[in-house]
Formats: C-alpha cells, sequence, structure tokens
C-alpha cells in the first residue's frame, strides 16, 4: 500500500526531527541526469559494468561490482539535506525484519520482503506495479530471521534467494515466475538470505547454515536458464591448513594444537559439516574477471574439539575465478574461530596503498573484531589493518561452560552490515556493535541439520550496549571520525557525491551525516528499526534516498512494513 506525501501531512503534523512529517518548502537543484546505458529496458551488462558513474539507477545491492555503495548524484547534499522530506512510503504486506536494498532500474524499483515477497514499485510515486509470493516448501531452516536481501536484475529478469533453499527468476515486467532451482537441502539446514549478484551472463549465490552443519558454497547459474554452471565450496576436503595459532593481527588465539592434531588424527577431516556460510555478496573485479567474497563461521560455533584444524576457509576472504569458480587465494582472519567472528560484511574493491606508499589494487573488508582489513588483491594478503573501532578485551579468552567474557561480542564490530567508501576522501564508513557477551562452550553431536551452535553467546543484561558509524582512512588505518550511536548498529550505510553519509538505527532514527567531519546533518524518524541498508536514484531530474523500515529479528529492534523515499520539496 502506497502512502502519499498528501496522506502523511494528514495524518501527522509537526516541526523538527521528530516523527513529525511537516516539511518546510524549498526549491531543487537541478540534477545531472547521468548517462543512460542501453535502451533501458533490460538491463545490461554494460549497465552493470557502468554502474558506478549511473546517476540514475541503483543496478546492485551494493551499488557497483565493486561495491562501494556510493551513489555519484549530488542534488541532496550537505547544503540542503536538512529539507528532505518523504515523497511517498509503501507499506509491504509482512511486517517483519527488512533488510532488503531496494534495486532501480529506469523508474521502478524491486524491493523484498522476509519470507520472500517482491514487489515492483513505480520509484517516482511509490504505487505497486506487481506482487510476487514465493510459495514456500515444506521446510525451512534459517538463522538470524527470515530476512531477504533483495533481488539482482539482469536482461528482462529478477532473482531472489528463498529461506527455502531456492533461487527464483521473475520477468521483471510482470513478476512471473520464469524458473526456479532448488540449490541446496533445507531439511539439511542450507537457505538463502543474500540477493544473488548478476554478471556475464550469470547468476552467483552462496549460503546460509553455518549454524547448521552445513557445508558451504557459492554457486553460479546460467541466467537464462537456470543451469548450475560451476560449485565452489567454502570447506575443501582438506580444511586443516597451517596450525594457526595468532590472528590476523597477531595476537595469539590459545590453541591446543596438540589436542587439535590428537583430535584429526581420532576423528578425520570435519569438511562435510564444517559450515562456512557466504552471507553477502562477492565483489566482481572485471578486470582480472576474478570474484571476492569472505566466508562465515565454522560449524558448531564455539565448541572447536569436534573441528580440528585451521577450518579453511572459514572466517576467510577467498578470491576465485568467475568463469570456472577454481580457487586463486585466500587470507583467513581468524583460523579454528570458536567466538563466531566470522566474516560476513561485504568486501570492497578500491585502490590503495601498500606499505610502501604506492598505489595497488586494493579490498577492504570490515570484520566482526572492529577492525577494517585492507588487502592487495592480487594475491589476497593483509597490507593492514584498522585501528580498533569498538571496545577489545581479553581477546583471545577460550569459551568455557560456565562462561567466559569476550569483546566484542559475538555480534561484532561489522555484522552483515555493508560499508561504503567515498574514495574522494579515502574514507570508508562501518557501522559498529558494541554488546559485551559471555561464552559457554556444551560439545554435542552434530544433530542432523539442527541448530547446532556447540554452546551459548549471551548478552550480560548490566553491561552498556551500543553503536558506532566510523570513518576510517584505509590508507593508514587510523579512524578520522566517529560517532557514538545510541543502540548497537546493524543494517549498512550510504555515501553520496553529495558529501553524505545515510545510515539507520534500531530506534528508527534514519540519518544523515556530513561525510567529512561527522556532524549530524539530518534525522527522521520512521517508526521502526532502519535496518537495512539505504540506496539512491534519480527520476525525472529529481533525486531520491530510499531504506526499509521493518525492524530486525537478530537485534530485536521494533518490526515494520515501510518502503521510504526521500526527496526535496520542489
Amino acid at each position: 500500500m502506497k502512502k502519499s506525501l498528501d496522506w502523511i501531512s494528514r495524518v501527522v503534523m509537526g516541526a523538527g526531527f521528530a516523527f513529525a512529517l511537516a516539511i518546510t518548502g524549498t526549491s531543487a537543484q537541478e540534477v545531472d541526469k547521468g548517462t543512460l546505458y542501453g535502451d533501458m529496458q533490460a538491463v545490461t551488462q554494460d549497465m552493470l559494468n557502468r554502474a558506478a558513474g549511473d546517476g540514475n539507477n541503483f543496478l546492485h545491492t551494493n551499488g557497483n561490482y565493486a561495491q562501494t555503495r556510493y551513489y555519484p548524484a549530488r542534488q541532496i547534499n550537505i547544503g540542503n539535506v536538512h529539507r528532505l522530506r518523504p515523497a511517498w512510503i509503501f507499506q509491504t504486506e509482512i511486517s517483519e525484519s527488512m533488510e532488503t536494498t531496494p534495486i532501480v532500474v529506469n523508474g521502478i524499483m524491486y524491493v523484498t520482503t522476509a519470507f520472500n515477497h517482491v514487489y515492483a514499485l513505480d520509484a517516482e510515486t511509490g504505487e505497486e506495479i506487481w506482487h510476487y509470493k514465493h510459495k514456500m516448501g515444506p521446510i525451512t531452516t534459517y538463522c538470524c530471521g527470515p530476512n531477504n536481501r533483495g533481488v539482482a536484475a539482469y536482461g528482462d529478469k529478477v532473482y531472489m534467494g528463498t529461506l527455502d533453499a531456492k533461487l527464483v527468476a521473475l520477468n521483471a515486467k510482470t513478476g512471473a515466475l520464469v524458473w526456479e532451482q532448488q540449490i541446496a537441502d533445507p531439511e539439511l539446514g542450507y537457505s538463502e538470505t543474500m540477493a544473488p549478484t548478476a554478471v556475464n551472463g550469470k547468476i552467483l549465490i552462496g549460503t546460509n547454515g553455518g549454524e547448521y552443519g552445513i557445508r558451504g558454497f557459492v554457486k553460479a547459474y546460467d541466467a537464462e536458464t537456470g543451469k548450475l554452471l560451476w560449485t565452489f565450496h567454502t570447506i575443501p576436503e582438506n580444511s586443516v591448513g597451517v596450525w594457526a595459532t595468532h590472528d590476523a593481527t597477531g595476537r595469539d588465539m590459545h590453541r591446543d594444537i596438540a589436542a587439535e592434531k590428537a583430535a584429526l588424527a581420532k576423528m578425520g577431516d570435519p569438511y562435510k559439516t564444517l559450515g562456512g556460510g557466504v552471507w553477502q555478496n562477492p565483489a566482481v573485479d572485471l578486470e582480472t574477471n576474478r570474484i571476492y567474497f569472505v566466508v562465515g563461521n565454522p560449524s558448531p560455533d564455539l565448541d572447536g574439539s569436534l573441528r580440528p584444524g585451521d577450518n579453511l576457509y572459514t572466517d576467510s576472504l577467498v578470491a576465485v575465478d568467475l568463469d570456472t569458480g577454481e580457487y586463486i587465494c585466500h587470507f583467513q582472519y581468524i583460523a579454528h574461530d570458536v567466538w563466531d567472528l566470522d566474516a560476513v560484511s561485504p568486501p570492497i574493491l578500491l585502490d590503495v596503498k601498500d606499505r610502501n606508499g604506492n598505489t595497488v589494487p586494493g579490498l577492504v573488508h570490515g570484520g566482526k573484531t572492529g577492525h577494517v582489513y585492507v588487502h592487495d588483491r592480487r594475491d589476497c594478503s593483509l597490507i593492514r589493518f584498522s585501528e580498533a573501532m569498538v571496545p577489545q578485551e581479553n581477546m583471545w579468552t577460550l569459551p568455557t561452560k560456565e562462561g567466559a567474557r569476550m569483546l566484542p561480542g559475538a555480534n561484532g564490530g561489522v555484522e552483515w552490515s555493508p560499508m561504503t567508501a567515498d574514495e574522494g576522501l579515502g574514507l570508508v564508513y562501518a557501522i559498529n556493535l558494541h554488546q559485551p557477551m559471555t561464552y559457554h562452550v556444551e560439545s554435542t553431536p552434530y544433530p542432523g541439520g539442527k541448530l547446532w551452535l556447540g554452546g551459548a553467546f549471551k548478552v550480560i543484561p548490566t553491561e552498556a550496549q551500543w553503536g558506532n558509524v566510523t570513518a576510517v582512512d584505509y590508507n593508514t588505518g587510523k579512524i578520522r571520525w566517529k560517532v557514538k550511536t545510541e543502540q548497537p548498529m546493524i543494517g549498512g550505510i550510504m555515501a553520496t557525491a553529495g558529501g553524505l553519509v545515510f545510515t539507520g538505527e534500531g530506534n528508527g532514527q534514519f540519518k544523515a551525516y556530513d561525510s567529512a567531519t561527522g556532524n549530524l546533518l539530518w534525522t527522521f524518524q520512521a517508526g521502526a528499526g532502519v535496518n537495512a541498508p539505504p540506496a539512491s536514484y534519480t527520476v525525472n531530474g529529481k533525486q531520491y534516498i530510499v531504506v526499509a523500515a521493518g525492524g530486525n529479528v537478530q537485534l530485536n529492534y521494533k518490526r515494520g512494513n515501510n518502503i521510504i523515499a526521500f526527496t526535496l520539496p520542489d
């Protein structure tokens, strides 16, 4: 259901930055309409390749193949963002956590909801064009809520992964189902919440299930037919690794290597149930024909006694060949992770300075540890890691039966939330959680596709929880600015050429900051948790900012069902 600005103004009156929506008038600046690629009746590969410079559309979940989430229009900027107002609000049928990134193609917006609904909307008015409801199979097994993070658009279709572990292709004009493929067996703990990635005739998708004893993967399907083209297993048959004793920052992880080697001799390699889900989109390097993605935690999460070795490629950055899925390189942040500090936030491709000050093709990733890691993407090696964005205490204290306190807790740092980058400023921006926890271990055998944590991580109710928005200089690792938030942050962030970064909070606040200084410039109260990544687009010369406000299961933020688009008044 679409709610217009006139309807909003009649129902809710007020002023300022509260939930009141009365907005003072201003004349909108003209915006460069950007460049149009192709005839816009279908999403061509050329359009997707050029998305970073497209001032009209938002064609990728994370903006472009490099995943910078940087939108190149500047009509909405630091000088006028305080006048930003809602243009329309669309209410979905599902009032549940929302993690979708709206995709916009030539004035048509595609959004998803929990439980795998897809809507096509008029991006200028919010009017519904079509609505698809996935017919869920009898079994769904998923962690952290029935979420969906969006569609991929390619050709005349849009593509979505489902909670019952399918990939579906829909007609972009009508919403009719074109084909569907079963990706994996949901009875074994597999599910899909990530948005697919479309590139060169392929639809790429990973899998959830690291809490259920799956064997993770990334798969490529033919965009036209749905035929499986290749599979890369994120858990190799030899998952042991090098018996690393220190993490990526050089700290001792207190592993008992002798005990692990004895366990390996007794039980063999645990690769078949070792987890390693891929939560978020890969970055695509078109020049080298590589994709880069990060891999989640091992199974069982907290009990390392059943999974001796480094548990490759969990908690790692991995690069594979786009055409074949063949392994190229990896870097493991935490070997034999027993703290659930998996790698989940999507990587970003940038040119970076190496240790000698030379510019090299780089990659940055925001970790649950609270560090931003900067890599040389030619060989996946680590160049530097940032200052810690959140408190770190007792790293790496091992879990105990009674419970051991260690910071950051299992949610981060940077959770699955996508970061954003402003290359002109040399900054990446991350949203973080501070949520102190105790880690409890309890060994149980593989339960056959049921939840398998090997213990529990528990929030400490007597300790303060909060979040922050942090800007990091990726060429030095230094924090440029940091703004503390009332609640732990989860969802995502976007930078624009207007000198702004936009992000939302669990308390319903949607905010715009000066990207250079961190100064708060605008706030809107959405009425439910804003825990989804924002997007931006331009229609008929007007730039819009759009975000979903539906709350979050993982942190139990207030649920809702709104897609809210903002623009400057005429």
